[in-house]
């Protein structure tokens, strides 16, 4: 395991590096939706995090964002989002991350997210905690909704999509102390997990966006579910994760949005 994590912790910093060099150059950019961008860069990140990771670990999976997977029907799995921010990134909007995780036998059991623009860190190990830049985190101890800061997003459908969050947002923002909504899923995780958040929701995330992320919250004393409440994967459409200690009343403000 700890080869594992050095390795991650590893492959991205040397995105992170690509990626602060790739902001003194114009960027080529390209369209995956209406507003769903992919840049040069997004996609250097992937090839140099998928060649080091399958140059250690040859027999493993990847499942990356731009495509770059190989499945071998391994045990092991890497989930890797090479640029967590995209459209931050293509507009100088200095937010942005690297985020890998580790799924053994369908759990994940590491993971590591970096933000090179702070030069922070973010690691967890399944069952030994979570880190920013080797000091341990911890959830925030928030306990009402009316004192809490709340992050959240909107997916790349949220045009077409019936069900785009905006009725959840709007019954939040009645309910919360403050909102922000900063476009980099695998940092509103991680900051909830270092307790700058107190909790986070949204729709229609990709496994590569919370994989690193759901590890980090649970092994900072977080909890992570669906919008009902029931166990988390990183394959479905909801997440709602919190300090604990507010996700029962969360869990009451995402049912009233529903029908």
């Amino acid at each position: 395991m700890k080869e594992f994590l050095q390795s991650a912790e590893e492959a991205c910093r040397i995105a992170g590096k690509l990626q602060l060099e790739g902001l003194k150059r114009a960027k080529r950019i390209e369209f995956k939706g209406s507003i769903n961008l992919v840049t040069d860069v997004d996609k250097a990140c992937e090839l140099a995090i998928v060649e080091l990771l399958q140059g250690r670990f040859p027999d493993h999976d990847i499942l990356a964002e731009e495509g770059s997977g190989r499945r071998k029907d391994s045990e092991y799995k890497w989930v890797i989002d090479p640029l967590d921010g995209t459209t931050n990134y293509a507009h100088g909007y200095r937010l942005w991350a690297v985020s890998i995780a580790l799924e053994y036998k369908g759990e994940i059991v590491l993971a590591a997210v970096h933000e090179p623009n702070h030069d922070e860190m973010f690691l967890a190990e399944k069952g030994a905690g979570a880190t920013l830049n080797g000091e341990r985190i911890r959830v925030s101890e928030t306990a009402e909704l009316d004192h809490a800061m709340l992050t959240t997003g909107f997916a790349y459908n949220v045009r077409e999509a019936k069900n785009n969050n905006l009725d959840n947002f709007e019954n939040f923002l009645m309910r919360a102390r403050a909102i922000r909504r900063d476009g980099v899923a695998a940092i509103d995780l991680c900051y909830v997990a270092d307790g700058r958040f107190d909790g986070f929701w949204e729709l229609n995330l990709f496994p590569w966006d919370v994989a690193a992320g759901f590890l980090m919250i649970q092994e900072a004393g977080g909890r992570v579910s669906d919008f009902r409440g029931n166990p988390f994967d990183i394959y479905s459409k909801e997440i709602l994760a919190s300090n604990g200690r507010l996700h029962e009343a969360m869990v009451e403000v995402l049912a009233g949005a529903r029908p």
